[in-house]
């Protein structure tokens, strides 16, 4: 019979890796869904940015709904949720359709990832905790980087359509799961939805992302531009001025205060930002710059997806012995040499010389970074909070990736070429590097692992 442990870590980690896949395996079919659908690269954007958009703008609401109702309860919901919102993204006859279908979806993943993490940080506790949060951070980092794998052959064997229709598989393990997972009935009472921050976020985030990805279309001068940009940055500015004053704020801007959490999750944006606008830039350059297939462009990346498999457990381990702060340093540093290494991928491309050794150190790089920063998040505040943690956490690596993604264009410029790629390369390394710093400078050891052995 499979103990409570290790069943709580298949749901966390297949709840999350649903979420986390679909947010990767689009990226492969952009130039397939804009081929039938039309909407060039303004299409492409709103495909990859509608999911996080509403993913990074509910998934705080979601981590106090977690709090609050249950983990298991809210699971149940969003796996639900996501699977129709999948569906419904499957038989989208337009692009708008489309559009709207993933930022349903993204509201349905906002259920499953700070769930199924605080699962996980509710469930374990010590070095244990450190190892269930390297197996999951592991898998879910494979499933953002395999994603282009799958995506790709099924794109060029049957449909892109089917890559939102395979979700339903994991969905109906996950949720049978679930049936034997229970937890304790809550015993304090239901907080208040935090109705106004949730509105603020989602006008703030939504003005700016729309704004950044129609000025390559519209150009800036547009009221069509500037005015929901414009909106955009006061709404923001207004749910940070409500959200240290709300009384159930869905963000508490007292966790910043606390160092690794604050410290943490600035590396976050730097990381996450790099990871995203890199892979999303790099399968398009391969295929519409490259000529490769959707498929060969897929597996490009399984080079990083197996390091992370092979390595992601081992480096979370060895910062919940060691502390995370050398792990968080060096792995960003790692995969931004990596990225820089992707400058030399020049038409006609040699995969095996110009984009395996680059994919590798980058799939090192993160391999060494994802687990132990997690660790250093969550692990710097109390179990209480570990649902709302987990969101923040998230929702601040989801809105790096929206607004690094929307500020594709810009950096691109009117149409994907060498020169366009290799200068998103050296932002992607810029910003990889800035989280390793960031870390060296900010994270500190817990005072239990600074000082492990001594005078006994």
């Amino acid at each position: 019979m499979m103990s409570r442990e290790r069943q709580v870590l298949i749901v966390a980690i297949l709840a999350s890796f649903v979420a986390f896949l679909d947010g990767s395996i689009v990226t492969v079919a952009l130039p397939a869904i804009s081929g039938e659908l039309g909407g060039g690269l303004a299409l492409q954007q709103w495909v990859v940015d509608g999911y996080l958009l509403s993913l990074g703008a509910l998934i705080l609401v979601a981590g106090s709904l977690s709090d609050t109702f249950g983990r298991v309860r809210v699971l149940r919901i969003g796996l639900v949720c996501f699977g129709i919102t999948s569906l419904a993204c499957a038989v989208a006859p337009w692009g708008s359709a489309l559009v709207v279908a993933r930022v349903l979806q993204g509201m349905a993943a906002a259920l499953l990832v700070p769930s199924s993490l605080a699962l996980i940080t509710s469930n374990f506790s010590g070095p244990a905790q450190a190892r269930a949060i390297g197996t999951w951070t592991g898998w879910t980092g494979i499933a953002g980087i395999m994603g282009p794998v799958l995506g790709g052959v099924l794109v060029d064997t049957l449909s892109w359509r089917l890559i939102f229709g395979l979700n339903v598989i994991p969905i109906a393990v996950t949720l049978y799961l679930l049936v034997g997972l229970h937890e304790p009935v809550r015993t304090r009472p239901a907080a208040p939805l935090d109705g106004w921050g949730a509105g603020l976020a989602a006008f703030g985030l939504g003005g700016a992302v729309f704004a950044l990805i129609e000025q390559g279309r519209l150009g800036w001068s547009s009221p069509i531009v500037f005015v929901p940009f414009i909106v955009g940055l006061l709404a923001f500015a207004g749910f940070l001025w409500w959200e240290a004053r709300a009384p159930h704020p869905m963000m508490p801007l007292d966790l910043f205060r606390i160092r690794n959490f604050g410290v943490g999750n600035l590396a976050t944006v730097g990381v996450y930002a790099a990871l995203s606008l890199g892979f999303f830039v790099f399968t398009l350059y391969l295929q519409q710059v490259g000529g490769f297939s959707a498929t060969a462009a897929g597996f490009a990346g399984i080079p990083a997806t197996v390091m992370l498999l092979l390595l992601a457990t081992l480096f979370g381990t060895l910062a919940g012995r060691y502390g995370p702060r050398m792990f968080m340093a060096v792995g960003p540093v790692v995969a931004g040499l990596g990225f820089l290494l992707l400058r030399g991928a020049v038409p006609p491309i040699d995969l095996w010389v110009q984009v395996v050794p680059a994919i590798v150190m980058i799939g090192l790089g993160l391999a060494i970074t994802v687990a132990p920063l997690t660790s250093a998040v969550l692990g710097s505040i109390p179990a209480e909070q570990a649902g709302i943690g987990s969101a923040v956490n998230n929702a601040v690596a989801r809105v790096a990736g929206l607004i690094a993604v929307a500020l594709a264009g810009t950096i691109i410029g009117s149409a994907l070429d060498v020169g366009g790629f290799q200068r998103v390369m050296v932002v992607v390394a810029g910003l990889m590097i800035a989280g390793g710093i960031v870390s060296w400078l900010g994270i500190r050891t817990p005072a239990a692992l600074a000082a492990p052995e001594h005078a006994e």
